[in-house]
């Protein structure tokens, strides 16, 4: 099987910090990720003054404050992005971001001109994001968190028609056009993975459904992964049992820093422990094939049985359930013949476990 995509989501717990963000890069390399994904955004631009702030994020976070300042000193500069981009590259380690905004959208692809982009749960009923994304013609990393198969679909179908650039006038309708169409199945299947998501930190292990896996992949016949806001490492390392072919993990430098995903993430001996032990499942998971391993092989004969005189037996004697015992090693005849000797008489003389040979 292909190697699972490990992506280390970095995603606002640098806190604003160049320096925060790049010793979280410094995390996901020595922890072995194959990327390390931050968030691009201007807050003022995808959060409106009367935003209120979730759930888990009133808990982490000063109650006075509204969402968009929240949002506001987790913005990291052009610049930042591309201090963190070049360093990335200087560790050998792909750097993703998330965008919020068509702004970002430009930048990321154009500017910084990422191999990919990811597009959060949150957009994935924004037809006019999806089409810009989709018009960068950058493969893109698809969360499906909060959806129905209905929405996921037709957030293809925008894909596929920004990807193929129809000279049509966007709409529901031409959308499921190019969804449907062989070329865009074509391109989706070129561009597209999706990750299965649950849209709460930290998820629920009951509202987790691992099985939507195999759901989203027998609906799109796209390639999935998953997106884990739960506690631990259990589920992730469960999910690519179930055939994830992309992890997503939130992770922080100090659980107990400020800021409203910290909670949440995992600390870098987490993360790393995660990712061993993802790299063992998908060693462990093989290929499919029923068959004796090279390292059974050589304990077949140790561990099997034949069939062995279990007293004296002498030339021309009936071989009876009497004189005749099933013992290791495997050497001999297999126990499975025991039935077909019973009766027969001995051509030679046998001592007590000697293995009886035809």
């Amino acid at each position: 099987m292909s190697k699972v995509f490990i992506i280390a989501e970095a995603g606002v717990n640098h806190n604003g910090s160049v320096d925060l963000a790049k010793k979280l890069i410094d995390v996901a390399k020595d922890a072995g990720a194959d990327a390390v994904k931050f968030q691009t955004f201007r807050a003022e631009k995808v959060i409106s003054k009367r935003a209120a702030k979730a759930d888990y994020q009133k808990k982490t976070t000063p109650e006075n404050e509204s969402q968009l300042e929240m949002v506001k000193k987790l913005e990291l500069s052009e610049d930042a992005h591309k201090i963190l981009f070049d360093y990335c590259v200087e560790r050998g380690i792909e750097f993703i971001s998330t965008p919020f905004d068509f702004e970002s959208i430009d930048f990321l692809a154009n500017i910084l001109n990422v191999r990919r982009l990811k597009i959060p749960s949150g957009e994935i009923t924004n037809g006019p994001y999806l089409l810009k994304v989709a018009q960068t013609g950058k493969p893109v990393i698809l969360s499906t968190g909060m959806s129905t198969l209905g929405e996921i679909e037709t957030a293809l179908g925008v894909l596929a028609f920004g990807y193929l650039n129809i000279n049509e006038s966007p709409s529901i309708k031409n959308f499921s056009r190019a969804y449907w169409s062989e070329a865009g199945q074509k391109v989706l299947s070129e561009k597209v993975v999706l990750l299965h998501c649950t849209t709460e930190y930290p998820a629920p292990f009951n509202e987790v459904n691992l099985r939507a896996l195999e759901t989203l992949k027998h609906a799109f016949g796209l390639p999935v992964g998953f997106s884990d806001h739960t506690q631990g490492i259990a589920i992730p390392i469960a999910a690519v049992a179930l055939g994830a072919v992309v992890i997503e993990k939130h992770f922080t430098l100090d659980r107990n820093l400020p800021g409203p995903d910290h909670k949440a993430s995992l600390e870098p001996d987490g993360l790393k422990q995660m990712i061993l032990a993802i790299r063992q499942v998908e060693v462990a998971l093989g290929d499919g094939k029923k068959i004796p391993t090279h390292s059974e092989q050589r304990n077949m004969m140790i561990a099997r049985k034949s069939i062995v005189a279990a007293t004296p037996i002498k030339k021309g004697e009936v071989f009876s359930e009497e004189n005749m015992a099933i013992k290791r090693p495997g050497i001999g005849l297999s126990p499975m013949l025991y039935w077909e000797l019973l009766g027969k008489r001995a051509e030679k003389d046998f001592e007590a476990d000697d293995l009886i040979a035809e």
